[in-house]
């Protein structure tokens, strides 16, 4: 194990290598679209989403549960004390978390919400499932922004309204498959309006109308969340900014998709690759400013994620990068950025 330091790198380079392989093969659309990302970010940025994989495997892994909900929470202790074990995934989130001054409450949320998960735990409000997307989609959003150089409350506000947006539209999208396997991530109080029973939702086999106005108001604030967050992607780094932009306009296409007929009971809503391009195009002949809405009050639901990053500013000035970060950029480019959690957690690409 390496020892611990201030200035040296807990990850060697195979580690780097091994985060990267880890996401290539778990989540092959972010993989490909991080080569949109700049090189200083693109693999810290590995490192986050090989710590988020780890987590929500072993949480499916196994009895999961309690223990591996405990399994995570030592290896954030370990990390965090800067004694990572003998693992690449453990010593390259070290590194990143050092680093980019990633507050242990951003990590710790994530992994409450892998444990509310494996509780089966219901959502009564809206508000309720606001609280859960922030933990499972917000989280990394948050990190991500860190890594991207960015610590403003304004650009995390806009981060968390993103993050909850994609994980409103995931939610939407996939309320079928989640379904048959006794998951309701619905608000419980948006199915009693509608006249429906969560045990019902299985049953269906076709979307009813009750159940495509739950949707509806779902869908709705994922919009108004859209909308707010795009203020925030013009505050990124320029490099930056075309990926998260990208993903911003297909997850909302999505959205668009269930919202415009198509029934999540039966069929999976996924963006024709001609629609695809048309959108990425979109993204990178956006202009983007960042001079209305950035200051937007943050979600009450995300004022804890972003209160954390400001209690925990960067004590040490970074120089460059280690070179085992700045791996050469390869020639792929791809049309997407969808690096979030499906159902709960990582996409699996």
């Amino acid at each position: 194990m390496p020892a611990s330091s201030s200035d040296r790198p807990f990850a060697r380079p195979a580690d780097c290598a091994a985060c990267r392989q880890s996401i290539r093969h778990g989540s092959k659309s972010f993989y490909m679209a991080s080569m949109l990302m700049p090189a200083a970010a693109r693999e810290p940025a590995y490192a986050v989403y090989a710590f988020c994989r780890m987590a929500d495997d072993l949480v499916d892994a196994g009895e999961g549960g309690t223990q591996a909900v405990a399994s995570i929470r030592e290896a954030l202790a370990r990390i965090y004390a800067g004694r990572p074990a003998d693992d690449f995934v453990e010593r390259a989130f070290a590194d990143v978390v050092r680093d980019f001054a990633i507050p242990r409450a951003v990590p710790e949320a994530l992994v409450e919400g892998l444990e509310w998960d494996s509780a089966g735990r219901d959502y009564e409000t809206l508000s309720d499932l606001v609280a859960y997307a922030l933990r499972v989609a917000g989280t990394v959003g948050v990190m991500m922004t860190l890594v991207m150089g960015r610590r403003e409350t304004d650009v995390l506000a806009r981060a968390c309204d993103l993050g909850v947006a994609m994980q409103l539209t995931n939610i939407c999208r996939d309320v079928g498959e989640d379904a048959a396997m006794g998951r309701v991530y619905l608000p419980h109080a948006f199915l009693r309006e509608a006249g429906i029973l969560p045990a019902e939702i299985a049953t269906m086999g076709r979307k009813s109308p009750a159940l495509e106005t739950v949707l509806s108001e779902l869908l709705a604030e994922a919009e108004r969340l859209y909308d707010r967050a795009r203020p925030g992607i013009a505050a990124l780094p320029g490099g930056s900014r075309t990926g998260i932009a990208a993903a911003r306009l297909l997850y909302r296409e999505i959205g668009r998709l269930v919202s415009s007929g198509l029934d999540p009971m039966t069929t999976r809503a996924i963006v024709p690759k001609g629609r695809k391009l048309a959108l990425l195009a979109r993204a990178a002949g956006q202009r983007l400013s960042a001079d209305i809405g950035l200051d937007a009050p943050a979600l009450d639901e995300a004022r804890f994620l972003i209160d954390a990053v400001g209690r925990s500013r960067r004590t040490v000035k970074l120089e460059p990068l280690p070179q085992w970060w700045n791996v050469q950029a390869r020639t792929t480019r791809m049309i997407e950025l969808l690096a979030r959690f499906e159902r709960r957690g990582m996409a699996a690409g």
